[in-house]
Parts: C-alpha cells; sequence; structure tokens
C-alpha cells in the first residue's frame, strides 16, 4: 500500500489572512504611539503647571486638560 503523496499548504487564504493581521497589527502600534506621546506631552504640562513655573502665554493652562480647539492633534 502506497499513499498518494498530497501536500498541504496554506495557500493563497493562508497568507492573506496572515498579511491582513500584519496589516491591523501596524496600525494599532501606530495609534499606540500617538495615545502614548499625547499622554507624555499632557503629563509634562501638568508637571510644569503643579511646580509652579506655568506662565501667562503657555499653550495650556490646564484648565481643559488637551481638550481645547488650540490644538487639534491633542483632541
Amino acid at each position: 500500500m502506497n499513499p498518494e503523496s498530497v501536500d498541504v499548504t496554506a495557500g493563497l487564504g493562508g497568507f492573506l489572512a496572515f498579511f491582513l493581521l500584519a496589516v491591523a497589527l501596524y496600525f494599532l502600534m501606530r495609534n499606540m504611539n500617538v495615545r502614548l506621546r499625547k499622554m507624555a506631552y499632557r503629563e509634562e504640562l501638568e508637571a510644569k503647571g503643579d511646580a509652579g513655573q506655568s506662565t501667562d502665554d503657555s499653550p495650556d493652562s490646564g484648565e481643559d486638560r488637551g481638550d481645547s480647539p488650540k490644538h487639534p492633534d491633542l483632541g
């Protein structure tokens, strides 16, 4: 009895599934980096405000916690 030799591979479907997962991971990591940078920036502003080093010409006085239209990239 000689069983037929059959190659089993993932094929195009497996490649597409893996590729889509990789693309999703890329966008998730990019989004996470943006959010971490925003959080670090806000913490830095709060630290400056807590230390009493805040001036009147500072971009954010701490009143609105970064939801100001002055900073559209922080919203």
